[in-house]
C-alpha cells in the first residue's frame, strides 16, 4: 500500500497531526482513524526503513498487534518463538513464556524495516493521512503554560517535503509528539530528561547463523568489558527466521563508573564470548553494528500540554527491567488516542491530563520498582552475588522473567507489589541500608 503524499494541506485542519510514524505514532493513528477521526501521521523517513533495534517482540507487543488486526500479516512476516534462553555465571536456563489471561504465551522475532511499515500501512488502510518523507522542521504559536506546568500548546507545523524541499503548513487541532528516544520536537515544546534517573544505550548488528531459526531469544546477564569486569547491561541474540539473528549489548547508565565505557568494544567482547554454535563472526556480519540511546522509565516530562500529548521513546517509556520499547510505544500510543478522542469531544485540555494520570497507573509504580533494580544491579558484586544465585533457581528465574516483561497474572497481585517483594528479597543479601537509601532515589 503507497502512502500519501505531502500536498498543499493548508486549507485543511485535522483533528489530530502526528509527529513519527513509529509505534507510538502509528498505533495512536490506528485507534483514533478506527474511530473515524481525521489524523495525519508525519514520518520524515520513508517507510519502510532501518531502524537500530533488537527486533524481539515479547507477548505485550503480540497482544497490541493483535488487537490491531495484525497478527496474520505478523504471523506471515516474523518468526515466532516460544521464550527466553538466559545464560549467565555458568548456568544456562530455558524459559517458557508463561500462559496469562491477558498475553499469549509467545512472542515474534521481526525486523523494523518490516514491522513500523506494517503498522503505518494498517493506520492508513483505516483511514489515516500517513506522509513519508515528511520532516517537521518547526512548530508555531508555541503559546505559554496556561496553568504553570504541562508543555507548550501549538498552532501549527512547518512540514518539509525532503524530495522536493517544499514546506508545507498542517493545521490540528492537536498535536502528538511521537518523534522518538531524541524527539527535538518534544524538546521544541519543553519535554525534559530526569538525568538523575537510569538510561540505556544499546548497539546491534546482524549476522547469517545457522542457528536463525532458534525457538528461543538468548540473553546474557553477565556481560563483560575486555578486561573482563561485569559491567551493569546484557546482551541478546535474537533468531530473525530469515537466516540472520540480531545481536546486540544493551548498558544501563546510572553512574559516572559507567559514563566512558566503549559499547563497541564492549559488543566485540560480547560476539566473541557468545556460544560459538550462532556462528558470530566478521565473516558471518551482514554489516557494521548500530545503537542509540534509550530514556527509560517515564524520564521524560512533561507529556501533556493544552493541545499535545507525548508517546513512546519521546517520553522515555522503555522498561528499565528489560530495555523493551516497542510494546509500551504501541500502549502509549493507544492511551493517547483514547484521550484525543475524549478530547476532540468536548474534554479539552482537562482529557490530555487524563493521559498522565493513566501512564501513572499503568507504569509509575512498577518503573519505580525498576529504577531500584538498575541501581541495584549497577553494583558488580550485588550483581554477581544476585543473578548468580538466582541463576540455579529454574522456578526464581521464571519469576524473575514474569517480572522483567511486565507479565503478570490477572489473579495475582499488581506489577509494583510483586516487584516490591522481589525488592525486599534482595535486601536480604544487600549491605545494610543500601536499599533503603537506593528506594529513596527512585
Amino acid at each position: 500500500m503507497e502512502f500519501s503524499a505531502l500536498t498543499d494541506l493548508t486549507q485543511r485542519t485535522f483533528d489530530v497531526a502526528i509527529v513519527g510514524g513509529g509505534p507510538s505514532g502509528s498505533s495512536c493513528a490506528y485507534w483514533l482513524a478506527a474511530a473515524g477521526w481525521d489524523v495525519i501521521v508525519l514520518e520524515k523517513k520513508h517507510l519502510p526503513r532501518e531502524k537500530t533495534c533488537g527486533d524481539g517482540l515479547t507477548p505485550r507487543s503480540v497482544r497490541q498487534l493483535a488487537d490491531m488486526g495484525l497478527e496474520d500479516a505478523l504471523a506471515a512476516t516474523g518468526h515466532r518463538y516460544v521464550g527466553l534462553r538466559a545464560n549467565g555465571f555458568g548456568q544456562t536456563l530455558e524459559m517458557e513464556w508463561p500462559t496469562t489471561g491477558d498475553f499469549p504465551n509467545y512472542g515474534y522475532c521481526i525486523t523494523r524495516f518490516d514491522l513500523d511499515a506494517l503498522v503505518a500501512q494498517n493506520a492508513a488502510r483505516h483511514g489515516a493521512t500517513v506522509c513519508t518523507g515528511a520532516e517537521v522542521i518547526g512548530l508555531s504559536d508555541l503559546g505559554p503554560v496556561a496553568d504553570g506546568h504541562g508543555l507548550r500548546s501549538v498552532g501549527s507545523l512547518s512540514v518539509k517535503d525532503k524530495a522536493s524541499g517544499i514546506v508545507t503548513t498542517v493545521n490540528a487541532r492537536y498535536v502528538v509528539i511521537a518523534d522518538g528516544a531524541n524527539s527535538r520536537m518534544g524538546r521544541a515544546i519543553g519535554t525534559e530528561r530526569n538525568r538523575t534517573w537510569p538510561s540505556g544505550l544499546a548497539l546491534r548488528g546482524y549476522f547469517t547463523s545457522p542457528r536463525h531459526d532458534d525457538p528461543f531469544i538468548e540473553s546474557y546477564l553477565d556481560i563483560r568489558d575486555a578486561e573482563g569486569n561485569i559491567v551493569p547491561g546484557y546482551g541478546w541474540i535474537f533468531p530473525l527466521g530469515d537466516g540472520r539473528i540480531n545481536v546486540g549489548v544493551g548498558l544501563l547508565s546510572t553512574d559516572k563508573r559507567w559514563k566512558g565505557v566503549n559499547t563497541t568494544k564492549l559488543m566485540e567482547t560480547f560476539c566473541a564470548y557468545a556460544d560459538p554454535s550462532w556462528g558470530i563472526t566478521e565473516e558471518s556480519s551482514c554489516g557494521p553494528a548500530t545503537g542509540g540511546k534509550l530514556p527509560m522509565g517515564l524520564a521524560v516530562g512533561p507529556r501533556t500540554g493544552a493541545n499535545v500529548v507525548v508517546t513512546g521513546d519521546a517520553a522515555g517509556t522503555v522498561n528499565p527491567f528489560n530495555g523493551e520499547g516497542i510494546s509500551y510505544g504501541y500502549e502509549t500510543g493507544r492511551l493517547a488516542a483514547a484521550a484525543l478522542a475524549q478530547a476532540l469531544i468536548g474534554g479539552g485540555g482537562d482529557a490530555l491530563r487524563d493521559y498522565d494520570a493513566e501512564l501513572d497507573a499503568a507504569y509509575g509504580d512498577y518503573y519505580r520498582v525498576a529504577r531500584v533494580f538498575v541501581r541495584v544491579i549497577s553494583d558488580p558484586r550485588v550483581m554477581a552475588l544476585c543473578v548468580g544465585a538466582g541463576m540455579r533457581s529454574q522456578w526464581l528465574m521464571e519469576e524473575i522473567l514474569r517480572l522483567m516483561s511486565n507479565l503478570f497474572r490477572p489473579e495475582h497481585r499488581g506489577a509494583a507489589e510483586v516487584g516490591y517483594d522481589a525488592l525486599e528479597g534482595l535486601t536480604r543479601v544487600l549491605p545494610a541500608g543500601l536499599a533503603e537509601k537506593l528506594l529513596i532515589s527512585a
